[in-house]
């Protein structure tokens, strides 16, 4: 026995290179930070010159940056839902919002992330906004969350009378910090712990419930899905973050967000787990415009949340793996939220659900940046309202105008990105292969489409 390892072994420690291939085979723990209606153009690493993020950036120093991935839809509860399942939202019948004491909400029958790794031994939580569901049945402590802590639906609803969602509102409350005007109920598992939530608070709260949580949970695997209720309208930060300006308000949250996953990351380091945790951040959908100065920048991207334009899609996403993802490297590969469940899968050794999903493993391009896209071959679909708005296979993006399937342009998204100049005149023979490839999609995943849980059914 080599010196070193009989010193080990006398002294009662365990061997250092053996201790290293424990954590290597060991399945990775997995975070992931879900943000509310946050840009493409919203980061310092996506160039933003607003807001200052460096703990955020530091995922992209240190791992993998996203220039084209996408949120499965363009609103909430369905890009929610896409995450969770690895399935576009018409597959699993789920609309773009649903509200507070909605009757339906995501089938327990899905698969979801959770699922699949409490079944490989995983500890479970969700910290933040769910809202694919808000009674008992489809809350997730029903969908293989072992723990809750956070809001059923958006921060702006249950909203008492006389009080509107337009920038001048916003503003007063911006103001005033009037959280209390706002019926939302805080749930712990099941249980309304507060109402109404003081949101001022709530970015901070959520981060504690995270790091409480690793820290719990440090001798296994664990999952942590932390979707953050900011930075949705109304804007709240912690009275010691808060200006009168309600112009600041929109940069202010965006950094109490980067302040969150700077704590989150400091735990994964102080309990030596960085090196055996994947960390994924990314967003729900692309900024909510009409909100103005309380709402995010798509960077050069067309138009935001609530359409099928890159702005309202394309958003950040980062990834990092020690020792597995590159570090500091660029890809421009086609990818997703719905890629998320197949890619955990693979990582964790789990069986994929015994149905039909949307989503593919990312994991050869997590390792080289390089390595082809796997929606190359099967496309990524932009769906709004059940139907397919729009397809991307590789540089093209082709665009289905209105209710008439013919009508449609065509995007060059590697030359123009901001979808300035239809160019389907010019490549016919792209259009026709596009739209033939939708139509054999959508007609098959129409074809095995799947229920909502529905109450009294």
């Amino acid at each position: 026995m080599r010196p070193l390892a009989l010193l080990l072994v006398c002294l009662g420690l365990p061997h250092a290179p053996a201790a290293a291939a424990d954590r290597a085979a060991a399945p990775p723990n997995v975070v992931i930070v879900f943000l509310d209606d946050q840009g493409y153009g919203d980061l310092s690493c996506y160039g933003s010159e607003t807001a200052q993020t460096p703990r955020i950036d530091s995922l992209a120093a240190d791992g993998m940056k996203f220039t084209s991935f996408y949120s499965a839809y363009c609103v909430c509860s369905a890009s929610r839902a896409a995450l969770l399942t690895g399935c576009y939202p018409p597959r699993i019948s789920m609309p773009g919002v649903l509200g507070p004491n909605s009757r339906v909400g995501l089938h327990p029958d899905e698969v979801t992330i959770a699922d699949l790794l409490k079944d490989r031994g995983y500890a479970t939580m969700c910290v933040g906004k769910w809202h694919v569901g808000d009674r008992p049945a489809t809350l997730p402590t029903a969908q293989g969350f072992d723990r809750y802590f956070g809001l059923p639906y958006s921060n702006d609803m249950a909203r008492q009378k006389g009080w509107g969602n337009d920038p001048p509102a916003l503003d007063k409350i911006w103001r005033r910090k009037k959280w209390d005007i706002y019926q939302n109920d805080l749930l712990r598992n099941e249980a309304s712990v507060e109402s109404p939530v003081d949101q001022t608070t709530l970015t901070q709260r959520y981060t504690e419930e995270a790091v409480s949580f690793i820290h719990e949970n440090k001798d296994r695997p664990f999952l942590l899905y932390l979707p953050h209720t900011m930075v949705h309208v109304p804007l709240f930060v912690t009275d010691d973050r808060w200006v009168e300006d309600p112009h600041e308000a929109y940069r202010l949250a965006v950094e109490h967000v980067d302040w969150s996953v700077g704590e989150v990351l400091d735990a994964l380091d102080e309990l030596n787990l960085a090196e055996n945790t994947l960390v994924v951040y990314t967003s729900d959908n692309g900024p909510w415009l009409s909100k103005r100065h309380h709402a995010g920048s798509a960077g050069p991207l067309r138009n935001g949340k609530g359409t099928t334009w890159e702005g309202g899609m394309r958003v950040p996403g980062l990834f990092r793996w020690p020792g597995v993802i590159p570090v500091g490297t660029t890809t421009d590969r086609v990818a997703g939220t719905v890629d998320l469940l197949p890619t955990l899968a693979e990582v964790a050794g789990a069986e994929l659900p015994d149905r039909p999903i949307d989503g593919h493993s990312l994991l050869g391009l997590l390792k080289d940046p390089q390595a082809p896209s796997p929606h190359d071959e099967h496309g990524l679909f932009y769906y709004k309202n059940g139907r397919v708005e729009a397809l991307r296979q590789g540089r093209w993006k082709l665009r289905f105008g209105g209710r008439n399937a013919a009508n449609v342009e065509l995007y060059d998204l590697d030359a123009d990105v901001g979808e300035s100049t239809d160019v389907a005149d010019a490549h016919p023979d792209v259009v026709e292969r596009m739209t033939a490839f939708a139509e054999r999609y959508d007609n098959d995943l129409k074809a095995n489409q799947r229920p909502l849980w529905t109450a009294g059914r």
